[in-house]
């Protein structure tokens, strides 16, 4: 089916195309039953209507729908019409986080903000064995109100045992198989192992890096070089507006480690160093101390060990 302005899915009228990704295409459309905005969106017509395409779109709808938390996009329905198949969510309005750094880099203030409201979503999601698999700045949504929204889980890994119905043998998740964005992929994905939350957490530093550098952390004349330098360098040192706050790149450099069992274990563990990170800049001095030994003073309900130092 060719979706144009006026197109009538069921209950939904397309109004216009408000953007385009690697699988889908999203459209602002009416809900004629409860008289609101919705986004709406169907497969790009460029994808063929495989039975792997489709099981990964009916994927990405349950996923987000399993997921009740602010800082996740909200499913409200799935269905088909005429073998078009669609998912309708929640209409936001604002820009992604990929829009927000083609203009500048970020203060460290906002991308502490921002990571906190990610690694919150990520946190939910985690809890249900979901894992995202395909952060990305483009994957980031953030709202008029500056409330950040995780956008598109088709290429989710679900633990069986947490949510059963997820499950599809056709989607291509099993060990050995590549998927994901070149520059925020872990190097166990690269690799091709069974992933866990401890990948999305890489993907988050990379784009944390991003948000304060300007810069992605890993990149390459190619998408091998790119992929090369995840699996062998480090990202540069920040400057600028970071370097006043050492302890937040040293909280990004432990999210990239390359062995997985060195970074943060949790996304909870992620969230209470940015938690520290956001304190130390109201106050420095009255929580932490910032020079070499940060953290190591600090205790919080009895979290000091968590902390990194």
């Amino acid at each position: 089916m060719h979706i144009t302005a006026g197109s009538q899915l069921g209950p939904y009228r397309v109004q216009e195309l408000i953007g385009k990704g690697g699988m889908g295409e999203v459209y602002r459309a009416y809900d004629s039953r409860l008289d609101r905005g919705v986004a709406l969106k169907v497969l790009a017509p460029d994808v063929p209507s495989t039975q792997e395409h489709l099981a990964r779109f009916a994927q990405e709808a349950r996923a987000a729908a399993t997921i009740n938390h602010p800082n996740v996009v909200t499913v409200y329905d799935v269905g088909a019409h005429d073998g078009t198949p669609f998912i309708i969510s929640e209409l936001l309005e604002g820009e992604t986080l990929r829009a927000r750094l083609a203009a500048r880099a970020l203060r460290a203030t906002a991308a502490v903000a921002y990571g906190r409201q990610i690694t919150e979503g990520l946190i939910a999601a985690h809890r249900l064995g979901i894992v995202h698999r395909d952060l990305k700045p483009e994957n980031v949504f953030i709202t008029r109100g500056e409330r950040v929204k995780i956008l598109d889980f088709g290429l989710a890994r679900c633990r069986e045992q947490a949510i059963e119905r997820l499950q599809d043998p056709v989607i291509s998740t099993r060990p050995g198989t590549l998927l994901g964005t070149v520059g925020y992929m872990s190097p166990e994905q690269i690799r091709g192992h069974a992933l866990d939350a401890r990948s999305d957490l890489f993907s988050l530093g990379a784009i944390l890096y991003e948000m304060v550098a300007g810069a992605p952390a890993f990149h390459g004349d190619s998408p091998i070089e790119t992929l090369s330098a995840i699996l062998r360098d480090d990202p540069p040192r920040l400057r600028s507006a970071a370097a006043a706050v050492p302890e937040f790149d040293r909280v990004i450099r432990h999210c990239l480690e390359k062995d997985r069992d060195a970074r943060f274990q949790s996304a909870r563990d992620l969230l209470f160093n940015l938690e520290l990170v956001a304190a130390a800049r109201r106050d420095r001095g009255a929580q932490c101390n910032v020079g070499d030994d940060a953290w190591t003073s600090i205790k919080v309900n009895g979290w000091w060990h968590r902390c990194f130092g």
